[in-house]
């Protein structure tokens, strides 16, 4: 069976052994993030739907599920926010129902969170990885770029509700962007309302590979590490880094075709994350993983040009 929703397995630090559940267009999402690695959101919307019928995508499951794969995680994740598909819920339902051997992973990034429904759908996750990058509005608009009208007071307020309400872990992702939420205020800012929500964890992260706009660039291992340590100076749970280095690791085997066939095309002209996702019928997070390694070795090199960003296999 060709899958169309299902990506994976791919080899995740955070996740071990994941199975990637895409359940959104391209780039349906409510934000714009300008670190996005699959680059700028062409649809920015808020507004649920349900963009592929529930039948077709439990029959993919049903179909990869029947033998039991060893998995740590099914993960709902793409190139979009998994929260704008209006039968999330049921979908949580049918694989906790049908696989409970399988633990849930949602990443998202929280900003439908005030929806008292899309709360409830999410409960039987195992762990949620919600993203905060910026408390005040004047930065979360630089950097996240919201659909016209969203607040980060909003986005705040609704992770506070779903602690509240959700007994799972729950992992918050804080993406550092140099010169913009590094200062000491928005800082402080970040570790007094994290504070509030009371994740499992603290997970600080940079940029490994170019971004959805030129001028964003990767914060030095210094200041992540001085975040790192304002964190834990009062945050009762723990506080990491993800960044670099933390891909410069053996893959795992069921990267290790992927990863060939894309070396095999970057020695011999340069091509997009997207245009590699395309020739090798991937998904585009998978392309992107295995780009963010390639790229913490050293081993490929990228530019911008007018249809996006290149990469090109180091000789």
């Amino acid at each position: 069976m060709k899958y169309q929703h299902l990506f994976g397995p791919v080899a995740s630090r955070r996740l071990g052994i994941s199975l990637g559940l895409d359940l959104v267009p391209y780039k349906y999402c409510p934000l714009n993030c300008v670190y996005c690695e699959v680059q700028r959101t062409t649809h920015l919307s808020t507004e649920r739907s349900e963009f592929f019928a529930l039948a077709d995508i439990l029959a993919e499951l049903d179909s990869f599920l029947k033998d039991s794969p060893q998995l740590d995680h099914i993960t709902f994740s793409g190139a979009g926010e998994p929260t704008l598909y209006l039968r999330i819920g049921e979908i949580i339902r049918h694989i906790k129902t049908r696989y409970p051997q399988y633990k849930l992973a949602l990443l998202t990034n929280s900003v439908l969170f005030p929806d008292p429904g899309i709360r409830r759908d999410c409960l039987p996750c195992d762990v949620v990885l919600p993203s905060l990058d910026a408390v005040s509005q004047d930065v979360y608009e630089k950097i996240n770029r919201p659909r016209a009208g969203l607040r980060s007071s909003d986005l705040i307020e609704g992770l506070k509700q779903f602690r509240k309400e959700y007994s799972g872990k729950i992992w918050l992702e804080v993406f550092i962007l140099p010169g913009v939420n590094d200062t000491e205020q928005e800082v402080y800012l970040l570790r007094d309302t994290i504070a509030e929500l009371r994740p499992d964890i603290v997970q600080i992260n940079s940029l490994d590979r170019p971004g959805a706009e030129d001028w964003v660039e990767a914060a030095s291992p210094e200041s992540l590490s001085r975040i790192r340590d304002i964190f834990a100076e009062t945050l009762p749970m723990p506080v990491e880094i993800i960044a670099k280095a933390e891909y410069i690791k053996a893959e795992h085997p069921v990267d290790a075709v992927a990863g060939e066939l894309i070396q095999s095309i970057l020695v011999r002209r340069p091509c997009t994350a997207e245009d590699l996702a395309s020739m090798l019928n991937l998904h585009i997070n998978e392309i992107s993983k295995i780009l963010r390694r390639y790229s913490a070795e050293g081993l490929i090199s990228s530019h911008r040009e007018t249809r996006g960003v290149f990469y090109v296999w180091k000789s």
